[in-house]
């Protein structure tokens, strides 16, 4: 068996992203939501009251970029402002944003089973497995 060049599973890595990613996208939008909307919907579930850089980080954006797309998502009414300690400005979800978050999750699982879906239950474990061990980001 021939190996594998490292640039060659990097590609189907990106080339698996990119369908992902492009396929949420168009679903989503149905909702009235992009990838990154739902994205910040989803970790403001997962971490309430988190700050904008938090977000920021957690979405793979810069502090300036998740800035204009939360005031967006604030105006639009999916996520809100609030107090936290001293100067600190921290994010809760609206029930609307709760609501297109759960709806969200549904069109992500629905683009993931497309794909990830052909796996066995033990072949996605192994996977998972093999991308948290090749990330050592993951491992902190």
């Amino acid at each position: 068996m021939t190996a594998l060049a490292l640039q060659d599973v990097g590609l189907a890595v990106k080339r698996l992203q990119w369908q992902h990613h492009r396929a949420a996208n168009t679903h989503l939008s149905e909702l009235g939501l992009s990838l990154p909307q739902w994205d910040v919907l989803r970790h403001l579930h997962a971490q309430p009251d988190a700050s904008l850089h938090a977000l920021a980080v957690l979405t793979f954006q810069t502090d300036q970029s998740m800035g204009t797309l939360a005031g967006r998502m604030i105006d639009r009414g999916l996520i809100e402002r609030v107090d936290g300690p001293g100067r600190a400005v921290r994010h809760r979800l609206t029930e609307e944003g709760e609501r297109l978050r759960l709806e969200g999750a549904g069109v992500v699982d629905r683009v993931m089973k497309h794909t990830l879906g052909r796996l066995t239950p033990d072949e996605l474990a192994t996977l998972h497995e093999l991308l948290l061990k090749a990330n050592p980001r993951e491992q902190d």
